[in-house]
C-alpha cells in the first residue's frame, strides 16, 4: 500500500489505463458526492465489504478514497492482505480533495 498525496493520487491515476477507483464512505457519505468513475464499496459492511473486494480483479491498479484518508488506508491494508499487489490511498481523503465530485444518481 502506498500514502498518495492528492497531486500524486491524481498523477499517477490519470497515466494508469489499468486503475479502479473505489470510494469506500458510507451512503450518506456518498450521497453528498463521488469522483467520477469510482466503485462504492462501503469498509463498514464487513465481511460483506470483504466479499466484494474479493471479486475484483487483482491484476488492476486500485486507487481508494473515503472521508480523511483513515478507512481507505485500512481498506487498502486489506486489500494487501488479500493479495492486491497495487492499492494506493489518498492522503486527506474527500475532505481535502480539490477535483470535482459527481451524484451517484
Amino acid at each position: 500500500m502506498e500514502h498518495l498525496s492528492q497531486e500524486e493520487w491524481v498523477s499517477q491515476l490519470e497515466s494508469d489505463d489499468n486503475a479502479v477507483i473505489i470510494d469506500v464512505r458510507t451512503v450518506d457519505e456518498v450521497a453528498d458526492g463521488i469522483i467520477a468513475n469510482a466503485i462504492h464499496i462501503d469498509i463498514y459492511k464487513g465481511q460483506e465489504f470483504i466479499n466484494e473486494v474479493e471479486a475484483l480483479d487483482k491484476d488492476k491498479n486500485y486507487y481508494v478514497y473515503c472521508r480523511s484518508g483513515n478507512r481507505s488506508g485500512q481498506a487498502c491494508g486489506i486489500m494487501n492482505q488479500l493479495g492486491f499487489e497495487n492499492a494506493y490511498n489518498l492522503e486527506g481523503g474527500i475532505l481535502e480533495w480539490e477535483g470535482d465530485l459527481v451524484d451517484l444518481d
